[in-house]
């Protein structure tokens, strides 16, 4: 009676809490936030001024006592206040959208595989403070699994690899459980902060991390193209300290990137040669899915498939498979009870 009370009157909540970008999925409305996880702060007066789509847009632009941060950093929580009215804001902006205010939400949260407990905590504490009822927490290669609609309860083995803003997740997966897997602080931010201490070493000059972003985006590759691609970078000398323009090639982007995409290739090895013989051979028929905002580098699942001899296909959206996932998991949480970590510290409904 009383689970029927709370599906009624009260909103479930799925959020992909991401270095980069924080995705919401709502029961029955499907997704209905992408914003940037960056909050603009007023250091004079310690208020927040912005948050999301606005604050990213004030990175690299603020005045001295505005500054512009990230409160998530390898997929984790680095300032606990922060995250927490980050976190407050995307819960109220849901409950505008849905028509169950009354009650405080039920929220399930992706989070990176092999943090700690004390950074499951922070995450759990965080999204309480900021007004859930109650906080459960999903690995994200399990909700990308999920959210590409592998057959996760199955005695089948299914490979997963989420390539993040802050993390790449690693992870083999059979039974509802993870049977191997590997968490590096390689991806999307790291290919971004390559571009720039190569840019700056090989051109003398200092670019901004929008302006990486940008490169990586717009000619970033992991192997060559068919055709060469080019694009006009404009930033600040290092020797003149007056602005100039140079222009930098798909070949300069891989090299910047090759040592960060070399650390990604040996450990899918690591973990496919971890991985019991029969769950191997699942993998060989099935073949890998990508997934995550970093995995859409141009020839990186070609790359993958080279080195690692195992098939390698791009998920359907891969932007929106974690948060994906958790909406699958909040439509039938009974049937997916059993993919959550344990939450023993869940402070139960009030």
């Amino acid at each position: 009676m009383i689970k029927k009370f709370y599906k009624y009157f009260s909103s479930d909540i799925g959020i992909d809490l991401g270095t980069a970008n924080t995705l919401v999925f709502l029961r029955d409305h499907g997704i209905v936030i992408d914003e940037p996880s960056v909050v603009a702060i007023n250091q004079k007066t310690n208020r927040v001024v912005a948050i999301g789509k606005e604050a990213k847009m004030m990175v690299g632009r603020t005045p001295h006592h505005i500054t512009a941060v990230r409160p998530l950093v390898d997929g984790v929580i680095s300032d606990f206040e922060i995250t927490e009215e980050m976190i407050g804001y995307f819960l109220r902006k849901t409950q505008e959208i849905s028509n169950k205010k009354s009650l405080r939400p039920r929220v399930l949260i992706g989070v990176p595989s092999g943090i700690t407990n004390v950074e499951r905590r922070a995450v759990r504490d965080a999204a309480m403070n900021s007004g859930a009822r109650e906080v459960h927490l999903i690995e994200e290669p399990m909700s990308a699994a999920i959210g590409v609609k592998l057959p996760v309860h199955e005695p089948m083995g299914s490979m997963v690899i989420d390539i993040g803003g802050g993390t790449t997740d690693i992870a083999v997966i059979s039974l509802n459980g993870i049977v191997q897997s590997k968490n590096l602080r390689v991806a999307g931010d790291k290919f971004n902060q390559d571009i720039i201490s190569y840019i700056r070493d090989e051109f003398k000059i200092l670019l901004g991390e929008k302006t990486a972003e940008d490169i990586k985006i717009a000619i970033g590759s992991a192997c060559e193209q068919d055709s060469p691609m080019e694009y006009i970078v404009k930033g600040r000398d290092l020797v003149t300290g007056l602005p100039r323009e140079v222009v930098v090639t798909d070949h300069d982007v891989r090299e910047a990137m090759s040592n960060s995409l070399s650390l990604i290739v040996d450990s899918v090895k690591e973990v496919v040669e971890r991985t019991p013989p029969e769950i191997v051979a699942d993998v060989m028929n099935k073949g890998v899915v990508l997934a995550g905002g970093g995995s859409m580098i141009r020839g990186l699942a070609h790359v993958l498939q080279k080195e690692a001899k195992i098939p390698v296909h791009m998920a359907e959206d891969p932007l929106r498979a974690v948060v994906r996932g958790t909406g699958t998991v909040l439509e039938n949480f009974d049937l997916y009870e059993e993919v959550l970590i344990d939450n023993e510290d869940e402070i139960p409904p009030q």
